[in-house]
């Protein structure tokens, strides 16, 4: 079982990452992204340092996935990531215009064939505000003065990507599960986590599961 957890900046993907873990004795790939050195510059200038941070993210995740999925699939062992390859082409087609545009779709293109797609990609939805807020709480210091337009934007982009477009860049039919999360509270909550995982099992068609969820009315889409 490979599962890739997805959603915009601040809406709780590593901490459901963490917290399913134990329920499906998952190897963990977490996104390593304080190693970009651009980071920082970009959210104080975007279109300076946008082709830097974007190059560098795509460089990265390319090499932490080459080398990680393949080894761990192979081993027969289950994965759980809290990002998707893909995901990377969403910020750039925000953040890069013209040649370096196309540039950057010309590598991760090439990139993308080599990296093998999950069984199922977990897409958890929140609403601007809601995603404001928990930015808000973590606290991060680079995070600290980000636009609510850019979340915005990608909140679009992700929406757009992830409910409308279909097949992935490699060709292959993407399985999506789309989970709204502006009501869950997964860390406080263990009734919300074990319904999230019980949507997951179904998905995938693992047992044991329940084919009756007592959280199914307003949770998702």
């Amino acid at each position: 079982m490979y599962l890739a957890i997805e959603g915009v900046i601040g809406v709780g993907k590593t901490t459901l990452a963490r917290l399913l873990q134990p329920a499906f004795q998952a190897e963990l790939l977490l996104e390593v992204f304080e190693e970009n050195p651009f980071l920082s510059d970009f959210y104080a200038d975007r279109e300076r340092y946008a082709f830097q941070t974007q190059i560098f993210f795509l460089l990265s995740r390319y090499h932490q996935q080459r080398r990680g999925v393949p080894g761990i699939l192979n081993q027969g062992r289950n994965l759980l990531s809290d990002y998707t390859f893909e995901k990377d082409a969403l910020f750039a087609g925000i953040n890069l215009h013209g040649d370096e545009l196309e540039m950057y779709h010309r590598v991760h293109e090439a990139l993308a064939e080599k990296i093998p797609p999950p069984d199922l990609i977990l897409y958890l939805r929140a609403e601007t505000d809601v995603l404001m807020q928990r930015i808000a709480l973590r606290d991060r210091t680079y995070e600290r003065n980000m636009d609510r337009a850019y979340i915005h934007q990608l909140n679009q982009a992700y929406d757009e990507f992830f409910l409308e477009s279909n097949p992935d860049d490699s060709g292959v039919e993407r399985q999506v599960l789309v989970i709204d999360t502006n009501e869950l509270d997964y860390v406080r909550q263990v009734d919300d986590l074990r319904w999230v995982e019980n949507r997951i099992r179904q998905a995938l068609k693992l047992s044991p599961f329940q084919a009756e969820l007592p959280l199914e009315a307003g949770r998702s889409e």
